[in-house]
C-alpha cells in the first residue's frame, strides 16, 4: 500500500471541452461555451475559452477566461467575440484556497515551437518536484496550476513540433490528467488521458467536426454522437486530415475514480458503457439488501441523493418522498471554496417539508459523507420538522483517506470516517443510525455493466500511484 503526504500543487476538480469543426465554421466557441454550460457542475468558480482563428488571416489563439459561472464570464458581447473553427474550454474548482483569475483555464503559451493552449482536469502527484525542478532551470511561473508545469515541459522538450513535444512532456508526468490542448498553424485538437484513466474524457462527433469533453452530457446538449471514450494512455489527434489514435503509454489496469458514478459526474451523462443515474440506482438497491431497518419513508438528500433513494424504495418496497426541497438557484455545496460558505448554504439549499416527514421514520440517503457538516444539519431540520426517526444510509463506502488524484479531500484529519465507527459518526452527525453500502456491494453492481477498472483509494487507502 502507498502513502501519500501532503502536497504543495493545487487540488482541482474541473470540467474540459474541446471542438474541432470543419473548415467554412466559426461556431466552436460557441459549441464551447454550450458544452461547458452543460459542464458546470464540475466547477463553478471561474471558466475560460480559447479559440483558434482563421489561418488564412493568420491570426493566433485567442483566450477569454475570468472568475465566475460560465454566463457570467462569456455575457453580453463576449461570446460573439469568439469566431473560430476550433477551441477548448474549462471550467474550474480550486480545492486549496488559491481562487484566483491568474489560476482560471485554459492556459495559453507561446515558445518557438508555436503557440499552445491546455485544459486540464485532475492532479499530477509529481508537480511539486517538476515545478522545483523546472524553477532551478530558470523557468518563471505565473499561477500555481499543474497546467503551467505541463506547459514549461513542452517548452524545454528536444523536439520541435509541439504535439510530438507534448508527447514527449507527457512522460514526465505521474498523477492524474485529463487534457484538451488546441494548436495554431497548423491547427490541430488533441485530447489525452493519464495511463490509470483516472478522470473522464469523451469524443463525440458532430456536423463532420470532433469534440472532446469531460463527460458525454456535454455532447446531448450539442445534438452530438457520443463515439467512444478517450482510452487511458492515448492521445486523439484531430485536425484537417480527421482524426487518429497514438499511444503514449503501455496499456495497464484502469484506476477510474469511482467518485465519478458515485458524486461528480451527472446523472445524464454515460462513462464506460454505464448510465449514470442507472449506476446510481443499482447502488442504492444494493444498500436496500444490506440494510435492515424499519421505517415509514425513504427520503432522498436532493440532487446527489435521488437515484440512489429511487433504487432503495424499488428494493425495499418502501414509500418514497421528495420530504426535502432543494433550492436550484444555490450551488453544490461540496464543491464551494470555504466551510463557512459551505455551512450557510446548506440551510438556504435545503427545506424539509414538514407534512411529508413529520411523525415518520426517516430512511435518508446520500451518495456519501465527506466532513459530516451537511448531514448533521439535514438531520437537525428534519427532526425540527417533526420526523419521528432519522436512519442515513450512505450510497458508498465511508471516505476514510485522502484523494491525491482530483478530489476536494486531501487531509485526513477532515475526514469524519478517519478512525471512527459508524456508530460514532452516526452519533456526531446525530442520526439514530448509519448505514453505509459495502465496498464490494458497491464494486459489484458497477463492474455488472462499468467497462472499467477502479480507483477507490479514498476508501481503502490502496493508492494506485506512489506519491
Amino acid at each position: 500500500m502507498a502513502e501519500c503526504d501532503s502536497r504543495e500543487a493545487i487540488e482541482e476538480k474541473c470540467g474540459v471541452f474541446g471542438a474541432f469543426l470543419p473548415e467554412d465554421s466559426k461556431a466552436a466557441g460557441e459549441h464551447t461555451y454550450l458544452g461547458l454550460t452543460a459542464l458546470q457542475h464540475r466547477g463553478q468558480e471561474s471558466a475560460g475559452i480559447c479559440v483558434g482563428g482563421s489561418l488564412d488571416e493568420e491570426e493566433g489563439l485567442e483566450l477569454t477566461r475570468g472568475m465566475g459561472l460560465v454566463r457570467d464570464v462569456f455575457g453580453g458581447d463576449t461570446l460573439n467575440k469568439l469566431s473560430g473553427r476550433a477551441a477548448i474550454g474549462h471550467v474550474r474548482y480550486s480545492t486549496s484556497g488559491s481562487s484566483r483569475s491568474v489560476n482560471a483555464q485554459p492556459l495559453l503559451v507561446n515558445c518557438q515551437k508555436g503557440e499552445l493552449a491546455l485544459a486540464h482536469n485532475g492532479d499530477l502527484v509529481n508537480s511539486g518536484e517538476l515545478r522545483r525542478n523546472l524553477e532551478s532551470s530558470g523557468s518563471i511561473f505565473h499561477s500555481t496550476l499543474d497546467t503551467e508545469v505541463i506547459a514549461h515541459l513542452v517548452s524545454r522538450a528536444f523536439e520541435d513540433d509541439i504535439i510530438e513535444a507534448l508527447i514527449s512532456s507527457l512522460h514526465n508526468l505521474r498523477g492524474a490528467f485529463s487534457l484538451v490542448g488546441l494548436t495554431q498553424n497548423p491547427q490541430r485538437l488533441v485530447a489525452i488521458r493519464d495511463p490509470l484513466g483516472f478522470r473522464p474524457l469523451a469524443l463525440g462527433k458532430m456536423e463532420g467536426g470532433y469534440l472532446a469533453a469531460s463527460e458525454s452530457c456535454a455532447f446531448d446538449i450539442l445534438g452530438a454522437e457520443y463515439l467512444r471514450e478517450v482510452e487511458p494512455g492515448e492521445m486523439v489527434i484531430i485536425d484537417d486530415d480527421g482524426i487518429r489514435s497514438q499511444r503514449f503509454s503501455s496499456r495497464r489496469e484502469e484506476k477510474f475514480c469511482v467518485f465519478e458514478y458515485i458524486y461528480f459526474a451527472r446523472p445524464d451523462s454515460d462513462i464506460a458503457g454505464l448510465n449514470v443515474q442507472q449506476a446510481r440506482k443499482a447502488l442504492g438497491r444494493r444498500m436496500a439488501e444490506e440494510m435492515e431497518i424499519e421505517a415509514d419513508i425513504v427520503v432522498p438528500v436532493p440532487d446527489s441523493g435521488v437515484a440512489a433513494a429511487l433504487g432503495f424504495a424499488e428494493r425495499s418496497g418502501l414509500e418514497y418522498g421528495q420530504g426535502i426541497l432543494r433550492n436550484k438557484y444555490v450551488g453544490r455545496t461540496f464543491i464551494q471554496p470555504t466551510q463557512n460558505i459551505r455551512d450557510l448554504k446548506v440551510r438556504l439549499k435545503l427545506s424539509p417539508i414538514k407534512e411529508i416527514v413529520e411523525d415518520k421514520r426517516v430512511i435518508l440517503i446520500d451518495d456519501s459523507i465527506v466532513r459530516g457538516t451537511t448531514s448533521n444539519q439535514i438531520i437537525n431540520r428534519l427532526r425540527e420538522a417533526g420526523a419521528a426517526e432519522v436512519h442515513m444510509a450512505i450510497s458508498s463506502p465511508p471516505v476514510e483517506y485522502p484523494c491525491y488524484f482530483g478530489l476536494d479531500i486531501t487531509g485526513q484529519k477532515e475526514l469524519i470516517a478517519n478512525g471512527k465507527s459508524e456508530e460514532e459518526i452516526g452519533d456526531k452527525i446525530g442520526a439514530d443510525s448509519l448505514h453505509y453500502l459495502s465496498r464490494e456491494g458497491m464494486l459489484e453492481k458497477l463492474k455488472e455493466r462499468a467497462d472499467t477498472g477502479f480507483c477507490t483509494s479514498c476508501f481503502d487507502g490502496d493508492y494506485p500511484i506512489e506519491c
